[in-house]
């Protein structure tokens, strides 16, 4: 991170996207496949969520590391068909909302992608 956030910028950037994830839940019955886009905001919104409260309790750095951590923790399921797995991609895709929003060195981003597991090792 080049200028690192405070945390109560962290919380009004994922105060913000909760609400877009909630809009998102809202519309899912209007979209080609209501459970998967809903499975999908559901996910990220509770990732959203996580982060938020650890927000409240840790410094900035704790909470991009924490991030990380849990973006390690992620199984691998790019190139699956686009409505699978979709809690798997709607987490991946907080995150990595959460990891553009703190200016995170992309590189950092890069070496934590390349230490996830495949779907069949999860």
């Amino acid at each position: 991170m080049k200028d690192t956030l405070t945390t109560e910028q962290i919380l009004q950037g994922l105060k913000h996207y909760r609400r877009i994830a909630r809009q998102d839940m809202l519309r899912a019955p209007e979209t080609p496949h209501p459970d998967a886009f809903l499975k999908h905001a559901e996910s990220r919104r509770a990732v959203y969520v996580a982060l938020a409260e650890r927000a409240e309790q840790a410094s900035a750095d704790d909470v991009v590391e924490h991030a990380l951590h849990l973006y390690r923790d992620l199984p691998f399921v790019t190139g699956t068909p686009e409505f699978e797995h979709p809690e798997i991609k709607g987490r991946e895709n907080a995150l990595e909302n959460f990891f553009l929003m703190v200016g995170l060195d992309p590189k950092r981003r890069r070496e934590a992608r390349s230490q996830r597991r495949k779907l069949e090792s999860a």
